[in-house]
């Protein structure tokens, strides 16, 4: 048995839901909050039999998409100026990072 941990971005997190349970993966969801742009994000939990784990993988990658957004730039505070950009930046946002991770035991109670 395998516990998975996926971070996905809140735009992805409803869609992953709902594919996971289609597939009956019983998935414990978590709202959490990315450091990189402080965005938020969903980090799914879901204990898998071994035999399963590269399906469930299969629906992260599938609804886990990636996509550009552009953002805002913070001023500095404090800072040196000298590097801030004032208008809106491209990044690549989305996808998913997931842990795969064995599992001694496995209880329902």
């Amino acid at each position: 048995m395998k516990l998975i941990i996926a971070v996905v971005q809140d735009q992805d997190s409803n869609r992953l839901l709902k594919a996971l349970t289609d597939h009956n993966f019983r998935v414990t969801k978590l709202a959490t909050t990315g450091g990189f742009l402080k965005s938020g994000n969903t980090t799914f939990m879901l204990g898998v039999d071994d035999i399963r784990v590269d399906k469930a993988l299969n629906l992260i990658k599938e609804n886990g998409s990636k996509r550009d957004q552009l953002i805002a730039p913070v001023s500095p505070m404090g800072g040196n100026a000298d590097s801030y950009v004032p208008y809106p930046v491209e990044v690549e946002v989305g996808g998913a990072t997931v842990f795969v991770l064995p599992i001694e035991q496995f209880h329902q109670f």
